[in-house]
């Protein structure tokens, strides 16, 4: 979607890439977060081995790098010939277990001449042997003895619930001298997502920036600066397709997209588009081997209607439409993630509606499914893929079986509401799940769960910040002042309702 791609254009590693070609942008930043992404044109992050390259759909490439082979071909043969003495060539015999020798090396001997068999038949005439000591013996013995360990692929993953920026959000952002600063939102969980491989946000209210003023319920817009704070909180995927899209029309949708654009290049937008090129095309995360695609979708907009002569600004839930995307998904990647907005807004469990839509995904291919939307938390589920029981039961994974997180609910909001129900409002969840590869070598959820989080709010610059359950005090709650709005809030009513909705992930991960 954003930058230039060069066709062709290969970066000489052995490591695989999807598509034409790399983009790269910076941001003067680096994080330990590695992998690489075959997105809708993105760039890469200094400082990262990342990068992100533009998929078409329907077309999957392949880079080489025949100068690569050039040179270990010829290194090869200078090596060969070449004649070891000394410690060299008893070093030259023992090679650790735990490297491997490449695969060039185990063709015939024709294709290398007889000078490689001659080098390697006349040993040296003047060749010592190096004095050698108990010392020595032991540790090289210790050294062979030890058992070397394979690094496994995995993928970490993360997702947050809904950004909602009601007017007491937005304002605890406000600085003196101008602008804003969200740090605070997220200075609580920045350690959390950062350090994950893969980190998505469901980005409920667009993106446009001060030009369209900044506003909350029921048009909401956000400020530019919004997007500073997801960026430097380490997120990598950012949900746009929800009800909210068009509160500002085509304006919001191009002040948005221009806004990741020219800012964060690196940042993976996806719901919605600015040509409908942008919009044929499938985000593809790929690391340790690992291909990860990623779809996102609302329900609708609010019944404002798409603007006219964009029929691709956001993407939304139409069955024909993401049976394809399915299936172009499953060719491109190991691992297809669906992100719906869906469901009845304060409901605590799933509606029938969206176990259809969930069973729908199944069926159609999608691993993991990523709700938001409610504005309140729901179970977590297996949904079979092919027969078994029925969607939305608690069932076991299986290889034919999707995880469903229903929704994660709100991760910042400050509602206007009063009463009973809002205290519901001020818990979410961020789901955590590793993919990695089985015995067969699919890629499968290994580790699942999720982290219960409290929306704490107070007035005053930097009062709202979102907390892990588990680090929330009875004091912080005594002082959240959503307590005036529903007296029911408090620390315990938290936990109650993160166990009665996650069960027992609300304070374990399952290892499966």
């Amino acid at each position: 979607m954003f930058g230039s791609l060069a066709a062709g254009e290969n970066d000489g590693k052995a490591d695989r890439r999807l598509g034409a070609g790399l983009t790269e942008g910076i941001d003067g930043e680096s994080n330990a977060k590695t992998g690489d992404r075959t997105k809708r044109g993105i760039g890469m992050r200094a400082g990262e081995k990342r990068s992100r390259v533009r998929e078409s759909r329907g077309k999957e490439g392949k880079s080489r790098s025949a100068s690569g082979v050039a040179v270990l071909f010829a290194a090869i043969l200078l090596t060969a010939c070449a004649v070891p003495s000394g410690t060299e060539a008893e070093a030259s015999r023992r090679i650790p277990e735990s490297q491997s020798m490449p695969e060039v090396l185990s063709m015939p001997e024709s294709v290398f001449g007889s000078a490689v068999a001659g080098a390697q038949a006349e040993p040296s005439a003047e060749r010592e042997e190096p004095p050698s000591t108990e010392k020595e013996d032991i540790g090289e013995a210790e050294s062979q003895e030890e058992p070397s360990e394979e690094k496994k692929s995995e993928i970490t993953l993360v997702m947050v619930g809904d950004i909602l920026l009601h007017t007491p959000v937005a304002e605890s952002g406000r600085l003196s001298e101008g602008g804003y600063d969200f740090s605070a939102v997220f200075a609580q969980l920045k350690e959390e997502i950062s350090a994950t491989d893969l980190a998505l946000v469901n980005q409920e209210v667009i993106i446009g920036g001060e030009e369209l003023g900044v506003t909350g319920y029921p048009s909401f817009n956000a400020p530019y600066e919004l997007g500073d704070a997801l960026a430097e909180a380490g997120f990598d995927v950012v949900l746009h397709a929800t009800n909210h899209a068009l509160d500002k029309k085509q304006k919001g949708i191009l002040n948005c997209l221009a806004f990741w654009r020219e800012k964060h290049p690196d940042m993976a937008v996806l719901g919605i588009h600015d040509s409908e090129e942008s919009q044929q095309e499938i985000y593809v995360y790929e690391q340790e081997g690992i291909r990860i695609a990623i779809l996102n979708y609302t329900y609708g907009t609010n019944g404002i209607p798409l603007p006219e002569g964009m029929p691709y600004a956001v993407d939304l839930l139409e069955r024909e439409r993401v049976t394809a995307d399915l299936r172009r998904a499953e060719e491109l990647a190991d691992f297809v993630v669906v992100c719906p907005h869906w469901g009845t807004e304060y409901v605590l469990e799933s509606t029938e509606a969206q176990r259809e839509w969930a069973a729908f995904f199944a069926e159609n291919g999608a691993d993991l499914i990523l709700g938001t939307h409610p504005h309140v938390i729901e179970e977590i589920a297996w949904v079979p893929k092919e027969g078994g029981t029925e969607a939305g039961s608690e069932g076991e994974q299986d290889k034919e079986s999707a995880l469903v997180y229903y929704s994660l609910g709100n991760f910042v909001n400050w509602t206007a509401g009063t009463g009973t129900g809002v205290a519901n409002r001020m818990v979410g969840g961020m789901a955590e799940v590793t993919v990695g590869l089985n015995e067969e070598g699919r890629a499968v959820i290994m580790s699942y769960g999720v982290v219960p989080l409290v929306c704490h709010v107070e007035q005053g610059f930097g009062g709202v910040t979102v907390y892990p359950l588990d680090r929330y005090t009875e004091e912080l709650a005594a002082r959240n002042e959503i307590a005036a709005q529903d007296e029911g809030f408090s620390l315990e009513f938290c936990r109650k309702l993160a166990e009665q909705v996650f069960g027992e992930l609300a304070s374990r991960h399952v290892d499966l």
